[in-house]
């Protein structure tokens, strides 16, 4: 080739390589700064949530779930279950107080392994990742379940409603449960509290002096409930009846439906836990001798929250230090509720 016609040809050459390598360098510049601003790819929202690819576009979307609900549960198949969400998960807040509990609790600290934290978006997974060894990837799709959701809101709502749409894969796998809310202190191992006959468990708002009684308020942040085809039919029947009662939370919509028909046809059989063992803010356990968890319910507010959990952690720790001639002597009360109101939710 001639010496004329080869520069023209070499010189076509470079140009090509500068534009190309620019629009690399754009490019790369463009997907950083879109990366740093928070809009994802979903390619690059699977690099920091891998659970997010695996649940989206698994061709089968449970499977992830299952392997951890299989190392997490005990020898009958049972796990305890907890969600968790952004407003929730940050450092030094419910889910610290959470897992501290149980670590302050008397023969607790071992019932950490069979643990599950259903994380609600990204932070909430990237958090637990670092305090626990068994987390999951709840991804909703078009739903950010990141903020504090406030009582009866529509966000609040559909996170209510897509943890009964959950818990019920979770029977459907073939695993029993206790779910608990994250602000529930565990001070006892609530296993030996547990009826050995029922289907269906539930803590109490207020409880009325019999397990069996459909009278009593129950309160959907702590339950336990065996995997069976009744608590099948049971959830299936609880999560279709929100569209039966629009606007209401799952609890509001248990307490209409916990006598209806469809129940005794299903043959679930519910009891109602006493809040002797399984209190809460609506109805402290007067005694710690005997208690296994204690609700901030009845309190509405993450700060109001923090500071009776603070509080109440404060008098498990003053408890426990005692000797057990005193211990039994019962003088040493709860000083909560503090800061949380007392007006029922």
């Amino acid at each position: 080739m001639s010496p004329e016609i080869s520069k023209p040809i070499r010189r076509a050459a470079l140009v090509f390589t500068v534009l190309t390598l620019s629009a690399l360098l754009l490019y790369t510049a463009t997907d950083s700064n879109r990366l740093s601003s928070g809009s994802f790819s979903s390619s690059s929202f699977a690099t920091i949530f891998p659970s997010y690819l695996n649940y989206s576009s698994s061709s089968n979307p449970t499977q992830e779930l299952e392997e951890i609900l299989k190392n997490a549960s005990m020898v009958n198949n049972t796990v305890i279950l907890t969600t968790l969400n952004d407003a929730w998960a940050r450092t030094g807040s419910i889910v610290d107080l959470f897992l501290e509990s149980f670590m302050l609790g008397d023969g607790t600290r071992k019932l950490l392994d069979h643990l599950v934290i259903v994380s609600l978006d990204e932070r909430a997974y990237n958090r637990c990742r670092i305090v626990h060894k068994h987390c999951y990837a709840l991804v909703t799709k078009g739903v950010g379940f990141h903020q504090e959701a406030y009582f009866m809101t529509p966000q609040y709502l559909k996170m209510m409603w897509r943890r009964i749409d959950f818990l019920r894969t979770v029977l459907e796998l073939g695993y029993s449960f206790v779910f608990t809310d994250a602000d529930i202190m565990w001070f006892r191992d609530p296993f030996p509290r547990f009826f050995p006959d029922a289907d269906f468990q539930i803590s109490c708002d207020n409880y009325l002096g019999r397990p069996e009684d459909m009278n009593n308020s129950p309160n959907g942040g702590f339950n336990y409930v065996k995997s069976n085809s009744r608590s099948i039919a049971f959830y299936k029947f609880w999560y279709s009846s929100r569209e039966t009662y629009p606007g209401n939370h799952d609890q509001d919509v248990l307490n209409k439906i916990k006598s209806d028909q469809m129940i005794t046809k299903i043959g679930l059989k519910i009891r109602f836990l006493d809040t002797a063992y399984f209190g809460g803010l609506c109805e402290p356990s007067r005694d710690l001798n005997v208690v296994c968890t204690m609700h901030v319910n009845c309190c509405i507010g993450m700060d109001r929250k923090l500071h009776d959990l603070n509080l109440m952690l404060q008098d498990w720790r003053a408890f426990m230090s005692l000797p057990p001639d005193l211990k039994n002597q019962s003088i040493i009360s709860w000083r909560v509720p503090r800061n949380c109101s007392l007006d029922p939710l």
